[in-house]
């Protein structure tokens, strides 16, 4: 494919502080060597960690207020006037948290606006359960998605239910990662992990409650969240704080490593909304990655993509089912074994060489 005439720069605009935005980081670097000048604005934290050299440039934004609707609220504002005099040739804002901005400025200046969603936001926990604070969400994605012309998303399915919703084309773009080295840890035997947010309705509580089944079984918890603190509180009241391991928040790179050593993946979310019913996350593909079989949720991509490859069995959101599978893979080897071999099919499959083609057809078709 030809290379991008005349370097355009794109500049990418997200509401967390980089370091570990595994997707972004995918995005922004492939953009990057496809010859493309890339900006990726994100947003400052009191205990932000150094941004790491990438091949684009990083910028970030800082705010008095750091969550809330004051939050966003300034975040906004801030980041308009920061676009206002920043030059790009496309602007791609991710959510819609950062899209009346990327809306305006993009207007404003006559640049073609694309749009990122990386979940259904206006489904996720967090707004699903605030009526007020959903309704003024929906405003922004009825108002201004339907007048957009390049937008994507990270499935098939929610690619879909977007075109259907706002009448205007969505592509799918998933969050499948770059090819891993084939594991050489050794595996930790009776270890279960959880990576990601430690926030609502992820299934976390579920898996602290199910250990008391579990005795001889250690749960690994890496990422940190709204419910960090809860949740080490909780393991203390249901006496199993000794079988529980919280690994705060492990860089991308790192990670890997981690998520290699475990014995299963845990990724039971709860149907919270929309966004997890249609969810297709980071933690899918990275489990096939390491070639970890994994107890997950019976939801539509990961029901389609089980029964293409075979590498998960299905539980419902509570601990008695999470651990009646979780005893069936750890004791029945020739099933585990077959899960493990299927992961290491699906990694040739489901991976960032393969998507970033279409990433990169994507914007070359942005004018």
């Amino acid at each position: 494919m030809a290379k991008p005439e005349q370097k355009r720069k794109i500049v990418f605009t997200v509401t967390n502080d980089l370091t570990y935005d595994q997707r972004m980081q995918r995005i922004c670097s492939t953009l990057a060597q496809e010859g493309y000048t890339v900006q990726l604005i994100g947003r400052k934290l009191p205990n932000s960690k150094p941004l790491k050299t990438q091949g684009y440039k990083q910028t970030r934004l800082s705010c008095f207020f750091t969550k809330g609707k004051l939050f966003y609220a300034e975040y906004n504002l801030r980041l308009l006037f920061f676009l206002l005099f920043t030059k790009f040739d496309i602007i791609s804002a991710v959510d819609l948290d950062t899209l009346i901005p990327c809306y305006r400025v993009g207007k404003l200046k006559g640049k073609p606006i694309v749009y990122d969603a990386h979940e259904y936001f206006t489904e996720v926990p967090e707004v699903v359960s605030r009526p007020k604070v959903k309704k003024m969400w929906e405003w922004i994605a009825n108002t201004y998605i339907p007048k957009l012309k390049y937008c994507y998303t990270v499935g098939p399915m929610l690619a879909e239910l977007f075109t259907k919703k706002y009448g205007v084309p969505f592509a799918s773009i998933t969050n499948a990662p770059i090819t891993k080295p084939i594991p050489s840890e050794e595996r930790q035997p009776n270890t279960l992990l959880y990576q990601g947010a430690l926030n609502k309705a992820r299934g976390i509580e579920h898996y602290i409650d199910m250990m008391p089944l579990l005795p001889d079984f250690e749960l690994w918890l890496v990422g940190e969240g709204d419910l960090s603190k809860a949740l080490r509180q909780r393991a203390k009241e249901k006496n199993v704080e000794k079988q529980v391991k919280f690994f705060g928040k492990i860089e991308p790179e790192n990670l890997h490593f981690t998520t290699a050593k475990a014995y299963l993946g845990l990724n039971v979310s709860e149907n919270a909304g929309l966004s997890y019913y249609y969810s297709l996350n980071n933690k899918f593909f990275d489990h096939i990655q390491a070639l970890l079989p994994t107890v997950a949720n019976n939801f539509p991509e990961y029901k389609r993509m089980n029964e293409q490859f075979n590498v998960m069995a299905f539980a419902d959101a509570n601990p008695q089912s999470v651990a009646q599978q979780v005893k069936l893979l750890v004791e029945n080897k020739s099933l585990y074994n077959t899960m493990a071999s299927n992961c290491l099919k699906a990694r040739l499959v489901l991976n960032w060489e393969e998507e970033s083609k279409k990433l990169v057809g994507f914007y070359a078709n942005v004018r």
